[in-house]
């Protein structure tokens, strides 16, 4: 069993068809002891080593289906062990599975107490949640959703079994009115996507997974780990410079959103990029003497707007375009989609782009010439480019990122709880989803940093996979976002938390 709070290791993800295939592969080959056995055998030793105290009564909610038939096994073996525990049992409209079934004969023979009464024990110390799990794909109703609704008011912590009742295991989204808000989810056989991002996050508490002894199949996604950024903590070679860095070119910083753009250019400059140019979208600075664009930042370059017509400013640069750019930003947009290598497209020049039809055709047309783009859309500048709202977009996340990086011929990461980081169909690379970051990234200018760190990352490694680096810029991002206990990380504290943590990921 592993805890995936300390996630090193980048790891498979599984849809729900992928992992009831696996259960059933499993179950065919009808090893010693069962499979519900085993599973239950893990659910019983994490409850017994979350619950200590041996005066506090298990509570443990099981529904009319194998998630149910785990958790009466585990409630046996409690049982067994001289624990406290009290069952209440959602009996089966229609016919009980037999692995499930025997669960049941199984811990009533060993006189484990069992009711249909979903009133708790007064002294219920943890609380198993083993209704659903795999076993739903509709709003819960009936006893389940009175089931539901008792668990989250309970004052003692949650435990889930494979999934937290009521939430869709492939996009994350809740079913209906309710779901389980699970303190813990020990994952059986497989993790799921839908636990890592939409409200995955929000209502799974810390994860465990128990693979059962069972080997994997081909999976369907991949959850990132830190060792994405074993590359980024490895000492410097004595012949680089900075021209061997790499080149950033921002372009943003409308005017009244200048800020956007010095954040954008800062992290450029902190990932490590060699030179970095920030073209703020003001006309006005091209016939006034160029001002300081950023005291805190003196290495930050100026680039006059005019200069954007000349071939020769794009040539070898990484471009990152929209950070702070209002609608100024469409004017430039044109130059940038033909004559960027490599682009990064965020805020602005996202909107723009869904706003405009003949900017769309040129940024589906930059695959064909060779020229590679990332986009890094939050959920609404997401809905603006696929045509629908956020709520779509959001009801099933990883979906909505494909779709855009179909449509689009771009690379996209999908910003939000777990953000999702898709290729284009044609390279049929897997979906990478992220399970590092908090709320304190929630937050005026964290994604133009984001951004900004994307693109220099990019400049120095201008032949790596564009996917690989973006779930780099994320995880590196978001767990920065953890180092923040309470309240914000300022966009501008940013910068300096993710440039002071490089030198740990050598470490770990």
């Amino acid at each position: 069993m592993i805890h995936l709070s300390k996630l090193l290791h980048t790891l498979p993800l599984f849809l729900a068809a992928s992992a009831r295939a696996m259960e059933a592969r499993a179950l065919a080959q009808q090893p010693s002891p069962s499979l519900m056995e085993r599973a239950g055998l893990s659910l019983a030793k994490l409850a017994l080593a979350l619950q200590t105290d041996t005066k506090r009564t298990f509570w443990i909610v099981c529904g009319p289906g194998n998630n149910g038939g785990d958790g009466l096994v585990a409630a046996r073996l409690l049982h067994s062990q001289g624990r406290r525990v009290r069952v209440s049992l959602i009996p089966s409209k229609s016919r009980t599975p037999a692995d499930a079934q025997t669960a049941l004969l199984t811990a009533q023979a060993a006189g484990v107490p069992i009711t249909q009464d979903l009133t708790p024990a007064l002294d219920t110390g943890l609380a198993i949640d083993a209704l659903l799990g795999l076993g739903s794909d509709r709003a819960p109703s009936g006893a389940i959703a009175t089931a539901i609704q008792t668990l989250n008011q309970l004052g003692a912590p949650v435990l889930a079994v494979d999934l937290p009742s009521g939430l869709a295991p492939d996009s994350g989204n809740c079913y209906g009115d309710w779901v389980v808000q699970a303190q813990h989810t020990l994952c059986l056989l497989s993790l799921k996507p839908g636990l890592f991002t939409g409200a995955g996050r929000a209502c799974s508490g810390e994860i465990w997974l128990d693979t059962l002894g069972v080997t994997p199949d081909q999976p369907d996604a991949r959850l990132i780990g830190l060792d994405c950024l074993r590359d980024w903590g490895q000492p410097a070679s004595h012949m680089q410079h900075k021209g061997s860095q790499g080149d950033v070119l921002v372009i943003g910083g409308a005017p009244g959103m200048r800020g956007a753009l010095r954040l954008a250019a800062r992290a450029a400059l902190a990932s490590g990029a060699g030179r970095v140019y920030a073209c703020p979208l003001d006309p006005t600075g091209d016939t006034e003497p160029l001002n300081e664009l950023d005291s805190q930042a003196p290495e930050l370059m100026q680039l006059r707007l005019s200069r954007l017509s000349d071939v020769h400013t794009w040539a070898g640069r990484t471009v990152l375009c929209g950070c702070g750019g209002s609608q100024a930003v469409a004017a430039s947009l044109s130059t940038a989609l033909n004559q960027a290598e490599r682009l990064v497209l965020d805020a602005d020049a996202l909107n723009a782009i869904a706003a405009d039809p003949k900017l769309q055709s040129q940024l589906q047309q930059r695959a064909a010439r060779q020229q590679t783009t990332i986009l890094t859309p939050h959920p609404l500048e997401a809905a603006r480019l696929l045509g629908c709202d956020t709520k779509t977009v959001q009801a099933d996340r990883l979906a909505a990122a494909q779709q855009i990086a179909d449509r689009f011929e771009s690379y996209v990461a999908l910003k939000g709880s777990g953000t999702v980081i898709t290729a284009p169909a044609r390279m049929q690379q897997m979906p990478l989803i992220n399970a590092s970051g908090s709320a304190a990234l929630a937050t005026a200018g964290t994604g133009d940093v984001l951004a900004g760190w994307l693109a220099g990352l990019w400049a120095q490694a201008p032949r790596q996979d564009p996917q690989a680096l973006a779930a780099a810029a994320v995880h590196w991002h978001g767990l920065a976002g953890q180092s923040q206990a309470l309240g914000p990380l300022r966009a501008g504290a940013l910068v300096e938390r993710m440039h002071e943590n490089r030198a740990s990921f050598a470490e770990r």
